[in-house]
């Protein structure tokens, strides 16, 4: 099972994924948040959907072999159709049902978005975790973008995207449900340990650490949190997650300080205090090169298309 979330992670492209994953094992879970919001579980990112009476609003569509799953639990809850679909960030394991989806629901993603998924590129941390996305087909480019924020307007619903530049990647979107009082937060929470910080798409540490407390800063105590990956969680688990990012960064930019290489830092164990952290995906040597690579100003280079 670790080695499964591991590799939904890795943000490779939905139809190499296909090659290598039995999708037809993939049970879609399906969970009431509060309100008029759910959570839909199964390979991939976590699926948040507004619905009511006007349609489905939906949050990010896993892997393309998926979606007449996820079709099918959406029908187990109501007979309304998905009316849009909106994108966290491009990682294929949150946009890879896009153009079976789009065929009907419109996609919404901030602008960065479209881009990358229509140029494809090397991502990764700079250092030893590291992928290639192929461009995404025309269909499932998003056809409404955004450079800041946009709301959809559904469920009596005021669904609210907005950008959290520079953080998982250069094109995040944080997702408000005000009315049912829950945020979705894509990859930049996640509850698997150490999140994966794309340097190479844009993202940083630092602007993860910015982009999450301004959140926090606009939501109530009560709040339901929607993880890119896990379990439903709090805002307090929240306040903890950013608490080891800027504790991990302090460490490491304090041994930069010092004149410390990567090797040293690794063989003093400077980050052994948050080992319960490391995972099969981001381990503490990974999490530790993301930090090394950001904070010693290492360039991603040029964002290199495919032919």
């Amino acid at each position: 099972m670790r080695r499964l979330l591991a590799l939904a992670c890795l943000c490779l492209a939905a139809s190499a994924l296909a090659q290598d994953r039995n999708f037809d094992k993939v049970q879609i879970k399906v969970s009431r948040v509060s309100g008029s919001v759910y959570m839909l579980e199964g390979a991939g990112g976590n699926i948040g959907a507004s619905i009511g009476d006007d349609g489905i609003v939906l949050v990010d569509d896993q892997y393309a072999p998926l979606v007449e799953k996820i079709k099918a639990a959406l029908a187990g809850i109501t007979g309304k159709p998905v009316r849009f679909v909106i994108n966290t960030h491009y990682h294929g394991d949150h946009t890879g049902g896009n153009a079976l989806l789009q065929e009907t629901s419109p996609v919404i993603a901030q602008d960065n978005v479209r881009k990358r998924l229509a140029t494809g590129g090397t991502g990764g941390n700079l250092g030893s975790l590291h992928f290639e996305e192929p461009p995404a087909p025309a269909g499932a480019l998003p056809v409404i973008t955004f450079e800041h924020d946009v709301t959809v307007h559904l469920n009596g619903e005021d669904v609210r995207a907005l950008h959290v530049p520079s953080g998982h990647t250069d094109g995040d979107a944080v997702i408000f449900f005000p009315k049912s009082n829950v945020v979705h937060m894509g990859d930049d929470f996640v509850t698997y340990g150490f999140p994966f910080v794309d340097l190479a798409a844009g993202g940083s540490v630092k602007g993860m650490i910015e982009g999450v407390e301004a959140v926090v800063a606009r939501l109530p105590p009560d709040v339901k949190v929607i993880p890119g990956h896990g379990p439903v969680a709090s805002l307090d688990d929240v306040r903890r997650y950013v608490a080891m990012l800027k504790d991990t960064r302090a460490a490491v930019e304090k041994a930069l300080a010092k004149g410390q290489t990567l090797e040293q830092m690794r063989a003093a164990g400077i980050l052994d205090g948050w080992k319960s952290q490391s995972g099969d995906f981001v381990s503490t040597e990974k999490w530790l090169e993301t930090l090394v690579n950001e904070l010693t100003g290492r360039a991603p280079g040029p964002f290199v298309p495919h032919n």
